[in-house]
This record gives C-alpha cells, sequence and structure tokens, in this order.
C-alpha cells in the first residue's frame, strides 16, 4: 500500500447527500477481485449515460475534477453495503482523500486498508471547501499535522493515532502481519518442539 503523509489537489465536490457504494460501483463490476481497472467505472451510473456516453454535467466527467485527489462529499458518504470494491475504485480513479461530514462505518474502515484517508469534518466547512472547488483552487490536506489548509485558513481533524500510523507506513492488513513475522517463526519452532504432532502433514 502507498504510503499517505499529505496531498494537494483541486477537490471535487460531489453534493450528494447518502451516496452508498453501489452508487460509488455498482454491482455489476463487483465479479473482479483485482484491485485494479475500477476507476472506469467508478460512479457508473451517474457518469455515463444507457448508450455508455459520458454525462457531460457529472463533475468527474470534466476538467480539472476528473484528475482531483481530493473528493468532497454530502453526509453519510459511503452507506449501504459493505463492498470492499468501492475504496478500491475511487483510489484506481486517483482519489486519495475523500471528506465528508459523516461516513458508513465499513466504508471509512475499509479507506484505511485501502490507502485513502476518509476526513471527517463539520458540514459548514465541507461547504467552505466546495467554494474552492467550484473556483477550481487547490487544497492541502496533512495526515501528520492533521489539518486542512484552504487561502489562509485552516482546519484541525480527528484520525485515530493506529490508522494514522498505519496510512504513513503504508500498512495494509498483510503489511501488518508481515511486521510480525519474526514472531510468527518463533511461535511456529516453539509449537513444532513442544507439539510436533500439530505440525504434521499427512
Amino acid at each position: 500500500m502507498e504510503k499517505f503523509t499529505k496531498i494537494k489537489s483541486i477537490p471535487a465536490y460531489l453534493s450528494l447527500q447518502n451516496i452508498d457504494t453501489d452508487m460509488i460501483i455498482p454491482k455489476q463490476f463487483l465479479k473482479t477481485i483485482k484491485r485494479t481497472g475500477l476507476g472506469k467505472s467508478l460512479f457508473y451510473e451517474m457518469r455515463y449515460d444507457e448508450q455508455g456516453k459520458s454525462i457531460k454535467e457529472f463533475t468527474l466527467n470534466n476538467e480539472p475534477y476528473n484528475k482531483s485527489k481530493i473528493l468532497l462529499a454530502g453526509k453519510n458518504f459511503g452507506c449501504g453495503s459493505s463492498r470492499e470494491h468501492a475504496p478500491w475504485a475511487l483510489s484506481d480513479f486517483g482519489i486519495k482523500c475523500v471528506i465528508s461530514s459523516s461516513f458508513a462505518d465499513i466504508f471509512y474502515n475499509n479507506c484505511f486498508k485501502n490507502g485513502i484517508l476518509p476526513v471527517k469534518i463539520d458540514e459548514q466547512s465541507v461547504l467552505e471547501l466546495a467554494e474552492y472547488s467550484k473556483r477550481k483552487e487547490e487544497i492541502d490536506v496533512n495526515l501528520e499535522n492533521q489539518e486542512i489548509k484552504f487561502g489562509n485558513k485552516s482546519i484541525k481533524f480527528d484520525v485515530d493515532a493506529f490508522k494514522k500510523k498505519c496510512l504513513i507506513e503504508g500498512l495494509d492488513d498483510i503489511g501488518l502481519s508481515m511486521e510480525k513475522v519474526s514472531h510468527i517463526d518463533k511461535f511456529e519452532k516453539k509449537i513444532g518442539a513442544d507439539k510436533p504432532w500439530l505440525l504434521k502433514n499427512d
């Protein structure tokens, strides 16, 4: 997983509330177990018409928002089913930070496991940042300082210390397990010596 410390980008703003995971990545794209290739189908039913043509009015179909690394969204983002494909699609599209006033819990936790920083701030602050999106001006998100900078202003945000460490060090669940390889090896050797029948292969 890529390390995350800070990011600077013109944010893309989706004012809709209650954007669920089926809107983020529709069910027909869940057959893959790969984390790549889903970006083109992100928000598929909002980005494309029935003929598969891009809908010009949709934010992420337009410059510079189609290259945004930061997404501003309405409250309760990521609700619905627990599909991990949702953060996969966001990440593959290029989104590395999602800012909202509230998130669905499972989606929120899945973001951290897939290199995306979800930031919770109050709704009024989201609207203030949305003005920078409309003006096509960059904002800075600094995870180490837990701070968003825009213009001559800044907003502090809270984040769990362990989740912060994992993002900064680029550790997903596999990475966390690999950090404990020496302890796992030591345990297996002890079990092998004390109870060899448990490790016997038939």
